[in-house]
């Protein structure tokens, strides 16, 4: 026996023909339901599984989605990922997950990799490097359907499922100034990302609204990485006069925040509050427990791949140029509940 069994094998096995053997397996309703049982029955015995690469090379595609995202560590991402998984599964796929690391270079060689692999479909979020996207216009090239979430490249003409960042910042810093809080300093994230342009934007509108000024010195663009969160509280503390409040770009910053202030000897809430945004789990452990923004990952994968789907059963334009929004939910915890704070 085959270490690797094929159909040739369970049709003489059967003594049928190789056309009949891969119908039966397909459940096709031209085959008798005894042959079908004998067929399926023969496939479990023999550990026959179909070759995936052979029907990609016939089809010109596979029933795999790619999926690339810049960390799988990261909450948000990987809840994102068991979005698409769970929607992609019930209809027959599986998905192939290529991290770039936050790494440009990485992230062209995982869009390679899925165009070699003759992958159905991709969903992308870009890297916190990426600035152009030649090498996604790639995969669009090749007529494999392409979809955007979260961190995206504007001008393509893709369909796109972001989180309402605007909105959920605008709320959160509005909640800071119902707070008490006055001078609100802003981690922002790299100036090219739309996450970072949104979430900064909200940040700006809420303060003109309620008649505060905006202060260039407390808006500081750091790297999505909890490094960059504890530089850039030490450039804010520096400042005279200091932050009462922090606003950050996303929850691993924040935990960055929250460690330079212990090290500064600071209490938060009461010397400075703090905001994350994400909803990672850490936030409800850590202490005080961390304000935060659930962007609903979950949802936006599912999302995602429900549009991705629609394209690769030509239920969609595979160039709908669309954007969908997800609304984000204010979590306020602790870390922005001061106790003796001057209004």
């Amino acid at each position: 026996m085959k270490k690797n069994p094929t159909l040739k094998d369970l049709a003489r096995e059967l003594n049928l023909s190789v056309s009949t053997v891969s119908r039966a397996l397909q459940n096709h309703p031209a085959i008798s339901k005894r042959t079908i049982e004998r067929t399926l029955e023969l496939a479990q015995k023999m550990g026959y599984f179909p070759d995936a690469v052979a029907k990609s090379l016939k089809k010109k595609s596979s029933r795999t989605i790619g999926v690339i995202v810049p960390e799988i560590r990261h909450f948000f991402f990987s809840s994102a990922i068991d979005g698409i998984e769970d929607v992609t599964y019930k209809e027959g796929y599986t998905i192939m997950v290529a991290k770039s690391n936050e790494d440009l270079e990485r992230e062209v060689l995982n869009t390679e990799g899925l165009i070699s692999n003759r992958v159905a479909g991709v969903i992308a979020s870009i890297s916190q490097a990426t600035t152009r996207g030649l090498h996604f216009k790639r995969i669009i090239a090749r007529d494999i359907p392409l979809v955007f979430f979260d961190r995206i490249l504007e001008d393509m003409e893709v369909a796109k499922v972001l989180s309402n960042d605007f909105d959920s910042a605008y709320k959160t810093v509005t909640h800071l100034i119902e707070a008490g809080y006055r001078r609100i300093a802003h981690l922002a994230g790299p100036e090219h990302l739309n996450i970072s342009q949104k979430r900064l934007g909200g940040y700006r509108q809420a303060l003109k609204d309620h008649g505060m000024e905006v202060d260039p010195n407390l808006i500081i663009c750091c790297h999505l990485s909890e490094e960059s969160g504890a530089r850039g509280a030490r450039n804010l503390l520096a400042q005279s006069p200091p932050t009462d409040a922090i606003c950050c770009i996303n929850d691993p910053v924040a935990v960055g925040v929250y460690q330079e202030l212990r090290q500064a000897g600071l209490n938060i809430p009461n010397d400075v509050g703090v905001t994350g945004f994400s909803n990672n789990p850490i936030t409800s452990m850590l202490s005080p427990t961390m304000t935060t923004v659930d962007q609903h990952g979950y949802k936006l994968g599912q999302t995602a791949a429900r549009i991705l789907l629609e394209e690769i059963n030509n239920q969609r334009p595979v160039t709908t140029d669309q954007t969908i929004f997800i609304d984000g939910e204010l979590i306020v915890r602790q870390s922005t509940q001061p106790q003796n704070i001057n209004t």
